[in-house]
């Protein structure tokens, strides 16, 4: 068989792979909670992470929050560091800032993402509720650099006190860029005394011409009203790899704390990541 074909399609898987990776890896920026439950924490709106996944999720709890979140993976070498802001106290409408710094690649091919979003969220009444967030992405490295900004919408369904249900798309200003590719999410969360259950979906329609899904579902369960116990798993449509996430947290009675996750790749890279988070919150 001639040995053209062969290089070229081996050029095009290894790109392909790339692309993919890219696209997915400023959408594993979360809060050690969010890891924690595998990554299912859109419909939630119980920290700043709201911010970065569904908008619309910062007003449904009114309070001030805090967070500082840094994260590592061991066996990836990459890793984040973040501090965020949602406001959902002093008015009807919450909002949210959020900047993370993140390391990606390895060695010639490691880049530095300053990625910062400004976001609000609004409850129309008790059931319907929406949000927006405009995002900066400024991304350098030894053969790449990215200046972008892009906007993000959101919609929340509070169906019952307990269950709550939406939908978010994402990227919407077309910028080009693998990083900032167009995907849709759509998420339920189930609220329940001392335990809570959460799944999300994602749909990335473009990256790889195709229909990729991501699945991601967790649950916590708060032990003794201070000590909350989080368990997950997501399947990475893209490196067809499935990630077992576990972590632990201590609440305050104002309702801060600190949470600790950590996450496990069942093959594919091998991602080994350990995250912690620092929340302050006041109602």
């Amino acid at each position: 068989m001639p040995l053209r074909p062969i290089v070229l399609l081996l050029a095009l898987s290894v790109s392909t792979s790339a692309l993919a990776q890219r696209a997915e890896e400023l959408r594993d920026v979360m809060s050690a909670r969010a890891y924690g439950m595998g990554g299912a924490y859109r419909a939630l709106g119980l920290g700043t992470e709201a911010v970065l996944g569904n908008p619309a999720a910062m007003a449904l709890f009114p309070a001030y929050r805090v967070e500082a979140t840094g994260a590592w993976d061991v066996g990836l070498k990459e890793g984040l560091l973040g501090i965020s802001v949602v406001d959902a106290a002093t008015s009807r409408l919450a909002m949210g800032v959020d900047y993370h710094w993140v390391s990606l690649g390895r060695g010639g091919a490691r880049s530095s993402a300053h990625f910062s979003s400004l976001g609000v969220g609004l409850p129309l009444n008790q059931v319907i509720l929406l949000g927006a967030t405009a995002r900066y992405l400024r991304l350098s490295g030894q053969s790449r650099y990215v200046n972008s900004v892009t906007v993000d919408t959101g919609l929340l369904l509070r169906l019952s006190p307990a269950f709550i249900a939406g939908v978010s798309a994402h990227n919407l200003i077309d910028t080009d860029n693998e990083e900032l590719t167009r995907y849709f999410t759509g998420h339920v969360g189930v609220l329940s005394g001392l335990l809570t259950v959460a799944g999300d979906v994602r749909a990335d329609l473009i990256t790889d011409d195709k229909t990729t899904l991501t699945y991601s579902g967790g649950l916590e369960y708060l032990l003794g009203q201070v000590l909350p116990l989080r368990a997950g798993y997501t399947y990475d449509g893209f490196a067809k790899v499935s990630q077992l996430s576990t972590g632990l947290g201590f609440v305050t009675q104002a309702g801060g704390g600190v949470d600790l996750a950590y996450r496990h790749d069942l093959g594919g890279r091998k991602g080994r990541l350990l995250a912690l988070t620092l929340r302050l919150q006041m109602n």
